[in-house]
């Protein structure tokens, strides 16, 4: 009998015993078509999707290879019917092609007829669909590439998109190797997407994403749109392109709230997007006018709608998105492939963490036991207003002191999501609170003494949540989060994984309300990291 690490089940599940001989070499190879589930610390499981093999069949896997991994690293023989179920499934990808027609632009074509039937008689996909020019092919408006690959995906038939890209307007910029080098995963990473031209590359909090976006900006030297989430972010962009390129502050701007720069790499915020312009032009049309060869999605997992529906219309530009998860609450990863691209490379957290290359991380779950009154206020409040109650409880004050405390004179970071609670905490531990209410200018003012050493502690909102580069912070409180969200879970830990200079562990502690919905969330958000190999020990409050 074979004996081999992987046990597919008839679920279509997939278990990787982590310590047999050859995992290391399969965890490579389901990571390009399974969806790692959970890496607890003896058996990693996966699940295989429809998106996750269209999107291996995107990056150039065909069945035949996803098959033999499984059958070859198993134990048991796989189910017959999981086997029939990847193939009908791969085979779906490909039978619809978009591509450039020398006489009508953009066309969909089929190599299977029937299913262009079924399409054309699809509301939800025809009204993406022009002309019927012959039994094969289908004028496509050159508008509705991106909207068309979203339906053809909702409607079971992902289109393999072949119709190319504009070169965009040439801009000549190099690295500079001074100081500093690509890692070798960073270089994989922007190579993989180079040799594409579209995709998601997906790394740890704190693995040095922006250098992939650097590199790749770099070698295609061509006019650059970068999106970020916020002003701050935007200015961080700005200081690794001027410390790791040639290109010169003139070259680069920023558009914003505060500013509206267009220039040959023009970094522009999420938010300004989607605003309103009190123009004849909207924002969207003034940068969609640019001959762009690059756009880079910064935190690609947290386009807004407005957002998806712009790249849906500028389908001829390559596009880059990073994110350290795929993972969105709304559910809209298949947007995600379908209009910035197939997941081109992906890096495992814990894997840079036996590298060396993000910090070890130790996370903990502190439990508070409620006063009476406090107890009380929850359970007799309407149901909406439960958790809120229950994460803002003022008994969370003095355990968080008490944690404050015992880590007295390490770089600090107590995080939340409600204002007058945060306030309360900035109040009783005399730090600094930063909200959105804060100016840019506050904010890089306070963000700067921490990173110098000057200060050792802030109390930060969701804010902080995304692009915060603070390196030397190794301990993040946090009071109260967006109820169940496991993006924000990974990314509030993200924001202490950076390595130490001392080779410390970083330490994540989430002060949780116990018995209240505040526990019920925790567990929810813990879901994403716990599926990384990260566990949360829990310890009582009273024993700090």
């Amino acid at each position: 009998m074979p004996d081999g690490p992987l046990i597919v089940q008839s679920d279509r599940s997939v278990m990787l015993e982590v310590d047999h001989p050859r995992a290391r070499d399969l965890k490579l190879s389901l990571a390009a078509f399974a969806e790692l589930e959970k890496a607890p610390e003896h058996i990693h499981s996966y699940r295989l999707t429809p998106l996750g093999l269209w999107n291996a069949r995107a990056s150039g896997l065909d069945a035949a290879e996803v098959i033999d991994v499984l059958i070859d690293g198993s134990r048991y023989p796989v189910p017959h019917e999981v086997l029939v179920w990847i193939a009908d499934t791969m085979d779906r990808y490909g039978r619809l092609v978009l591509e450039a027609h020398p006489a009508y632009g953009l066309v969909l074509r089929t190599v299977d007829e029937p299913v262009l039937e079924e399409m054309l008689a699809t509301p939800a996909v025809a009204e993406f669909l022009g002309d019927r020019i012959d039994r094969e092919l289908v004028a496509v408006p050159h508008r509705a590439r991106g909207p068309l690959k979203q339906a053809l995906l909702r409607a079971g038939w992902p289109a393999d998109d072949r119709a190319g890209f504009v070169d965009g307007a040439a801009h000549p910029v190099a690295l500079t190797r001074s100081g500093w080098e690509v890692r070798d995963y960073q270089q994989a990473a922007a190579d993989h997407f180079l040799a594409s031209g579209n995709g998601v590359v997906v790394l740890p909090c704190g693995a040095g994403k922006t250098i992939v976006g650097v590199v790749a900006l770099a070698e295609s030297a061509v006019r650059t749109l970068i999106l970020v989430t916020n002003t701050l972010s935007a200015r961080q962009w700005r200081a690794e392109l001027l410390a790791r390129t040639t290109l010169t502050p003139d070259e680069i701007g920023e558009y914003s709230g505060t500013r509206k720069q267009i220039r040959p790499i023009t970094i522009a915020t999420y938010q300004v997007l989607v605003a309103r312009s009190r123009g004849a032009q909207s924002h969207l049309d003034l940068l969609d006018e640019q001959d762009w060869g690059l756009v880079i999605y910064d935190e690609v997992h947290l386009l807004p709608a407005p957002v998806f529906r712009t790249t849906a219309d500028i389908q001829s530009r390559r596009r880059l998105g990073l994110t350290a998860t795929l993972i969105r609450e709304d559910g809209r990863e298949g947007d995600v492939f379908t209009l910035i691209g197939p997941k081109r490379y992906e890096m495992l957290w814990k894997d840079l963490e036996a590298q060396k290359w993000i910090a070890t991380a130790v996370c903990t779950e502190v439990r508070v036991v409620l006063s009476e009154a406090e107890r009380m206020m929850v359970a007799t409040a309407a149901p909406p207003d439960r958790y809120r109650l229950a994460t803002i409880a003022r008994s969370k004050l003095d355990v968080v002191q008490a944690l404050v405390d015992q880590h007295e004179g390490e770089a600090t970071l107590v995080i939340g999501q409600y204002l007058d609670q945060l306030e309360d905490l900035a109040s009783t531990l005399g730090a600094p609170l930063i909200t959105g209410k804060t100016s840019v200018t506050e904010r890089q003012k306070w963000f700067d003494r921490f990173r110098s050493g000057e200060i050792d502690l802030l109390v930060v909102s969701k804010v902080a949540n995304f692009s915060l580069d603070l390196p030397d912070a190794s301990v993040a409180i946090q009071v109260s989060g967006a109820f169940g969200s496991r993006q924000e879970e990974a990314q509030r830990l993200g924001r202490i994984l950076r390595p130490k200079a001392a080779h410390g562990p970083a330490r994540f502690y989430t002060v949780v309300s116990q018995d209240t919905p505040d526990q019920d969330f925790a567990g929810k958000r813990q879901r994403f990291l716990a599926e990384q190999g990260y566990t949360y020990s829990i310890v009582d409050a009273a024993d700090l």
